[in-house]
């Protein structure tokens, strides 16, 4: 499963997609909206998509990821629109025989999606401010 959604994410549905027999962990990643960045107080979030590439981009981090690493399965879900304080933005659920190729394998997706899908932030401070976040993995 790779969607972009606009409803709240339920990590334990995407838990779900990835279970197996085969599977001895199940590592999950989930990004929730922090209340700053910086010395700025953050508000809310809001998230735009370039909605089919980032479905497409979003599927080929997943092959990838199986490629890659000796897993089960992958899935990945990512909101657009406004996302509030303590709501996740984004999840991410691996499947694996292990614990470190699951972690390993979940830790590759995060950076990878958020290095190339073109979804963007903006911030929308306490004070009235806005900016716009490029992706890049170590500050998202």
């Amino acid at each position: 499963m790779f969607e972009i959604t606009e409803k709240t994410i339920d990590p334990n549905e995407l838990v779900a997609k990835v279970d197996s027999a085969r599977a001895g962990a199940i590592s999950t990643f989930i990004g929730v909206t922090r209340n700053f960045t910086g010395d700025f107080h953050v508000d809310y979030l809001f998230y735009e998509a370039y909605h089919e590439m980032a479905i497409k981009m979003m599927k080929r981090i997943g092959e990838q990821t199986l490629e890659k690493f000796p897993i089960e399965k992958i899935a990945i879900s990512h909101r657009i629109g406004r996302v509030n304080i303590g709501e996740a933005s984004v999840v991410i659920a691996v499947s694996a025989s292990h614990r470190a190729e699951a972690i390993e394998a979940c830790h590759y997706a995060i950076d990878t999606l958020k290095e190339l899908v073109p979804i963007w932030k903006k911030e929308f401070m306490v004070d009235g401010d806005q900016k716009w976040i490029a992706n890049d993995p170590k500050w998202n």
